[in-house]
């Protein structure tokens, strides 16, 4: 007899499993909401990380989870949670896919961005889904300085985004996206994400994108185009 197919259906071959995923989020009501909208079409290993807030925290949080001695290290990563969106008429409960993050450290191209925009689409039906820059920022932004940063070309800022996927292609490369629920906007503005009631639930929308972010990891199976 020879050598075991590698191919054989009970242990299928090695690229056919998809790299482990990993999900970063600031806020404990964010890793709350990404937790609890897990399915049976969850991956076998996903990871919901609490980084805790801004950009040094989150760089410090991702880098523990993906460096030495990991056992995720060459995990997909998705920055995701709460963002502040910059474009005139945007609502909260919109929902941003960057195509890149941009922070003080420079910028990082993000994966399959339009079959993940498709994918929020379906998962969160009635919901704007806005793609283009996340901005990295170190403040939670307001008033005039919101309109500043659109002249940047950003439609989205947030403190973690850009840090999150820079520290994760540091540490090696690695598919990386971003996926971002708008709770202030220019016409919107909040004091706290407490304020956010009635109509619009972040938390709620959060929790629905779950399914587009794992099909987004399936994905990554396929050959690229």
């Amino acid at each position: 007899m020879g050598p075991p197919d590698p191919t054989d259906a009970a242990t299928g071959p090695p690229s056919a499993r998809p790299a482990p995923l990993l999900i970063a989020c600031a806020l404990g009501i964010e890793q709350f909401a990404l937790r609890s909208g897990h399915g049976k079409d969850a991956p076998e290993s996903v990871t919901v990380l609490r980084t805790g807030m801004g950009p040094k925290a989150a760089a410090a949080a991702v880098r523990g989870a993906l460096g030495e001695g990991s056992p995720i290290p060459d995990a997909a990563v998705i920055a995701s949670g709460f963002c502040a969106g910059l474009v005139p008429g945007m609502h909260p409960g919109d929902l941003i896919v960057a195509d890149e993050t941009r922070g003080p450290h420079g910028s990082s191209a993000c994966t399959s961005v339009e079959l993940l925009a498709k994918a929020l689409s379906r998962a969160a039906p009635g919901r704007t889904v806005h793609t283009g820059t996340l901005l990295g920022s170190d403040h939670v932004v307001r008033g005039p300085e919101r309109a500043e940063l659109r002249t940047t070309g950003a439609i989205a800022v947030d403190m973690e985004s850009a840090a999150t996927l820079g520290s994760a292609l540091r540490v090696g490369p690695r598919p990386v996206a971003a996926v971002r629920v708008v709770v202030d906007a220019p016409e919107h503005e909040l004091v706290r994400i407490g304020t956010l009631r009635g109509g619009i639930s972040a938390f709620r929308v959060l929790r629905a994108v779950l399914p587009a972010l794992f099909e987004w990891h399936r994905s990554l199976l396929l050959p690229r185009r």
